[in-house]
């Protein structure tokens, strides 16, 4: 398994070597120390299996890279690690591609689920954004959650039906479409218009918050 390390300290990128070792130890790490090596690496190791990213890498701007690494390379998972672990910039760096976020917070058991439900083809997101408020489109009410909102999300769902609650539940579980269209054995093509149909439901404008409104009605589990 080749593994991208990108961050500017070369003690964190020592550290997580050693977390991706005790779960490989036929990994191979790749280090990048700024936004120009790890676009490099990325050109020169195109069978990379994940690549794990430091938000905030010299030379560019953190969410810039990150979308660019995620449209160019789209077969390869990125999962972002940082200490900037405010709710707004979890959910930035999914909106942005990324298959998961991992504060430098974390514990190594945190680290290798999240690392191991992504090369699984799921996408982690962390309980904290879980338990956040997600609203871009009303941040006056972010530190609590909107009661008539609860109220709304909840309605909705009565409007779901048997086969989108399933997808729901399982899109909270972080699985990708395919996985899930894999679980409930249809085509992705289908999952794609479950999908649609709960965001249009929901009024969310992506997967991320759909989930998270659903979490914060109590719509599905965390």
């Amino acid at each position: 398994m080749k593994i991208i390390v990108a961050d500017d300290h070369a003690l964190i990128r020592e550290g997580l070597e050693r977390t991706l070792k005790s779960f490989d130890e036929d990994a191979e790490i790749i280090h990048a120390d700024d936004s120009v090596s790890v676009l490099s690496q990325l050109e020169s190791h195109n069978d990379t299996k994940i690549v794990l990213l430091d938000l905030f890498m010299p030379g560019a701007n953190g969410f810039e890279l990150l979308t660019k690494i995620c449209n160019t390379y789209t077969n390869i998972p990125v999962i972002v690690i940082s200490s900037a672990d405010e709710p707004r910039n979890m959910r930035k760096a999914i909106d942005c591609g990324a298959s998961g976020f991992i504060p430098k917070s974390a514990s190594t058991e945190i680290m290798i689920s999240a690392f191991m439900l992504v090369c699984n083809g799921g996408v982690y997101i962390p309980p904290d954004m879980l338990r956040q408020q997600s609203s871009s489109k009303d941040t006056a009410v972010k530190n609590s959650y909107s009661v008539s909102l609860i109220d709304e999300t909840k309605a909705a769902a009565t409007n779901l039906t048997r086969r989108q609650t399933d997808v729901l539940d399982l899109m909270a579980r972080g699985m990708s479409n395919k996985e899930i269209a894999r679980a409930l054995d249809v085509s992705e093509h289908t999952i794609k218009i479950h999908v649609t149909a709960i965001l249009k439901l929901f009024n969310a404008e992506n997967r991320t918050e759909a989930v998270v409104m659903a979490h914060n009605a109590g719509v599905v589990d965390a």
